[in-house]
């Protein structure tokens, strides 16, 4: 991937996400659509039981590329790499429909970073109900749309480390490129998930930490690792609960009668955890001192959930998470773009 900006850029923010006004209505019975309560609040509908109230997404950083811009400037980031809305991976939902939604979503990506090269990169949406159809429209995003990989959610209908799946990973190695793995609320498109989680919004303050975890621990217990040896997978959040549990996770390759020989010896957990790579968004400064000294400082990136609820509000470098120099230079590495 060439980008002198993105060679040279001191903060790179490689967890954002991007709404596109293209994509609604596109993919069937699930939108998704826009809209107006009667007393002017917005909402963003996904199907037929989903509903997101009080975001207003038109106007704003999600939607509007001059308005992102223009946040980054005020928030001290010089780049970022935006990826799919969570709320709209579409992966249960019929497989045409996907593919129709994910095509359409990649083309006006690419459009939007052309547009903004000097700031913007991207990673497509795929059709994960699909592994080969979702490995083709990655060949096609990278290779004739230009994007920098790919981003796609935690659960969809086959588990990250099914034999299926190999299709994509050995398509995202053949490619070059990273993806990004971010869950998506349940329920939106597929099974409904815990019912504990609909409390206090626990399904994206708690409930995505878990799937992250478990992402994590599916790509080592299963396999994928071992066989795809040249796959760069970036989490978000840190993992979720990675750093803490780590130590668990690695007992337990060592002594359950389920764990394959590969992971039985000392250190062969920790080995290919070593492998994965991890955003800096996990929101308190021990957490981000934990997770750096579990999976070592070369492979976290700088993430923000960009112009979301949680998104830091002071400029890049203050406040919770600095930004070190080296995180740019992991984020060049991961997406195969050497420093200026």
């Amino acid at each position: 991937m060439r980008n002198p900006a993105l060679s040279r850029a001191r903060v790179v923010d490689l967890h954002a996400h991007i709404v596109i006004p293209e994509t609604m209505g596109t993919a069937g019975a699930y939108g998704p659509t826009l809209g107006q309560h009667p007393d002017g609040t917005p909402f963003f509908q996904v199907g037929p039981h989903y509903r997101l109230d009080g975001v207003r997404y038109v106007g704003s950083p999600f939607m509007d590329p001059d308005v992102r811009v223009a946040r980054m400037i005020e928030r001290g980031i010089d780049f970022q790499v935006v990826s799919p809305n969570p709320l709209t991976y579409m992966h249960f939902i019929p497989t045409d429909d996907a593919v129709r939604f994910c095509r359409i979503h990649n083309d006006a990506l690419a459009a939007i970073v052309a547009a903004h090269p000097q700031r913007l990169a991207g990673l497509a949406a795929l059709p994960l109900q699909d592994p080969q159809a979702a490995a083709q429209e990655l060949q096609r995003a990278v290779t004739e749309l230009g994007l920098a990989g790919a981003s796609f959610g935690t659960d969809a209908p086959l588990p990250l480390d099914h034999a299926a799946m190999d299709a994509l990973y050995a398509q995202a190695v053949r490619l070059d490129v990273p993806l990004f793995i971010h869950p998506g609320p349940a329920g939106i498109d597929g099974p409904p998930g815990d019912p504990a989680l609909r409390r206090f919004e626990l399904d994206i303050i708690a409930g995505f930490a878990a799937q992250e975890t478990l992402a994590v621990a599916t790509l080592i217990f299963g396999g994928v690792l071992d066989r795809h040896p040249g796959l760069d997978i970036c989490l978000s959040h840190g993992g979720g609960a990675t750093a803490l549990l780590m130590g668990r996770m690695a007992k337990g390759a060592r002594k359950r009668a389920w764990s394959p020989p590969a992971l039985r010896a000392e250190g062969a957990f920790e080995e290919r955890l070593k492998r994965l790579w991890f955003d800096t968004h996990v929101d308190h400064p021990q957490a981000l001192e934990l997770l750096a000294a579990a999976v070592g400082p070369g492979h976290l990136v700088y993430g923000t959930n960009f112009a979301g609820w949680d998104a830091p509000e002071t400029q890049a470098g203050d406040g919770h998470a600095p930004v070190a120099p080296a995180l740019a230079d992991n984020a060049r590495r991961l997406l195969r773009v050497a420093p200026a």
